[in-house]
């Protein structure tokens, strides 16, 4: 640690309490400050990447008012990203005389515990979800309760019983957290959050103007954003970071801003707010939406994070670099903007100057006669990475194609745009042999590499056939896709067990771009 680089204090309210913490270095994730320096095991590791929820916590803060809560993952969490905010453990849930809360008990009253490894996790996205929709009056259907849990996973394969203890939690005594003490809480402790002293190892401002100045001053700080992705380094590759740079609480880029004829989303936005305000222009975009990572991480990560990050397996750059997005740069010494796929030179590298952050990421509106489907290729159906994401934008014309624009990931060293495809569609009648011509091209315009997820050659084949669905979907043709299954709960709605639904619903796995 570079003794020029003094620690803040960390100061957070965990169950109401104020909890203060010092000497934690930039790099310590929040689970083992959890875990080691308060001795609240009940938070358990498993993965140590963001991938399982055994490690779940909730988080508070105010946002316009209003308390805001989120399921995140805690191993991938720097402890220092909680400061100014409010902090859920499974120890805080049960009152004070042992009552459980309806999260928990109806885990116990559905049975929905079995090694109980993973148990704490569950709770606590449970949790999460009684607080954002059965404080609010609102219902938990089974669709949503599949969705929201994607993240967490049972190696002991109960997940039945827990979709039944998310539905459950409405019907037990209600149990209302004093948000209006909570929120008066919250505000005497921001001031003391809000500074930001120049030589603290890890800062984290509040307006654009003191991030610019920040990363002027310290061009050699990690940004984080939502360390989905930064936290792996730290967990995985145990690096450690003199100084670490935070914008999550830049005011300005926390923002969706809407223009006449595009969106602008705030690099801080998350990766869950950021996908609804797509949605919203976009109802299409719903399922592959739910199918990026789990809701911890979505909760946690950022669009801009994800797309400065340059993982070329990463989804939301072949989705927006399809819907003609910009990104726009910015420093102490201005700003500039370019196309998404520009900012990338090579395998996770870019051409912002160590001076520069990457601010918003502009998306049009969508256009009349937009064609718009994004197709995720994964061995597993929810919370996976993709080994090929295809996105295609298109718009026809007298049976011709008048606009095409084509994102691939998992293809190439980068996210990237599929422009000789797109040259090949440009002006071609939309049939049959002109997408199997096109097929070809598209298998040609991209040398992808083997690895545990798919192989070179099946990468290729997925990649065409994945334009050949296009086309069949064109057509009207929509079994072929996982979104018209419904999977059926065989304990109410019990089907043969050689029913297609049946099988496919169970299997969730998404090999219909390979048969296509």
């Amino acid at each position: 640690m570079d003794i020029q680089s003094p620690l803040k204090i960390i100061q957070f309210f965990r169950g109401g309490e104020l909890v203060s913490l010092a000497n934690v270095p930039p790099s310590r994730t929040l689970l083992e400050v959890l875990r080691e320096d308060l001795a609240l095991t009940g938070t358990k590791e498993g993965c140590g990447e963001g991938d399982c929820g055994a490690c779940t916590v909730v988080v508070g803060e105010a946002v316009g008012g209003r308390m805001s809560y989120r399921a995140v993952n805690s191993c991938i969490k720097l402890a220092h990203s909680v400061d100014g905010q409010a902090l859920w453990t499974v120890e805080d849930l049960a009152a004070a005389d042992g009552t459980l809360h309806p999260a928990q008990q109806s885990l116990v009253d559905c049975h929905g515990s079995q090694c109980g490894f993973c148990t704490p996790g569950f709770v606590m996205s449970l949790f999460g979800m009684y607080q954002n929709h059965v404080a609010c009056g609102k219902s938990i259907t089974r669709e949503l309760a599949q969705e929201e849990l994607s993240g967490n996973l049972c190696r002991c394969t109960g997940y039945r019983p827990i979709l039944d203890a998310a539905q459950q939690m409405a019907s037990l005594p209600a149990v209302k957290l004093d948000e209006a003490d909570l929120l008066s809480k919250l505000k005497l402790l921001a001031p003391a959050s809000h500074r930001l002293e120049a030589d603290l190892a890890y800062k984290s401002p509040r307006s654009l103007a003191a991030l610019l100045e920040a990363r002027a001053a310290h061009p050699g700080a990690q940004l984080v954003a939502g360390c989905t992705d930064v936290g792996l380094w730290v967990t995985k590759m145990h690096r450690q970071f003199d100084q670490v740079l935070d914008i999550t609480q830049v005011e300005e880029l926390r923002q969706v801003e809407r223009y006449p004829h595009h969106i602008a989303i705030g690099a801080a936005v998350t990766l869950a707010n950021a996908f609804v305000a797509l949605v919203a222009d976009r109802p299409q975009l719903a399922t592959f939406a739910a199918r990026f990572a789990g809701l911890p991480v979505r909760n946690a990560g950022t669009l801009g994070g994800n797309v400065a990050n340059g993982s070329p397996i990463g989804d939301s750059m072949p989705l927006l670099i399809a819907l003609g997005a910009n990104v726009v740069l910015m420093s102490v010494r201005g700003h500039r903007e370019m196309p998404l796929e520009s900012l990338y030179t090579g395998y996770r590298k870019n051409v912002m100057a160590p001076d520069e952050v990457l601010a918003w990421i502009k998306v049009p509106l969508p256009e009349a006669g937009e064609a718009l489907r994004a197709y995720k290729i994964s061995k597993r159906y929810d919370d996976d990475i993709s080994a090929v994401c295809l996105v295609i934008n298109m718009q026809l014309a007298d049976g011709k194609v008048a606009t095409v624009s084509l994102g691939a990931g998992g293809v190439a060293a980068t996210p990237a745009r599929a422009v000789h495809t797109e040259a090949f569609l440009l002006g071609k009648a939309w049939t049959q042999a002109t997408v199997r011509e096109a097929m070809d091209v598209l298998r040609g315009e991209f040398t992808p590499l083997s690895d545990m997820r798919a192989s070179a050659a099946y990468r290729s084949e997925v990649l065409g056939n994945l334009l050949q669905r296009f086309w069949l979907e064109s057509q009207g043709l929509q079994h072929i896709n996982l979104e018209s299954v419904v999977i059926p709960d065989l304990i109410r709605d019990p089907q043969p067990a050689a029913s297609p639904a049946w099988i496919a619903g169970q299997a969730r796995n998404d090999m219909s771009g390979a048969q296509a």
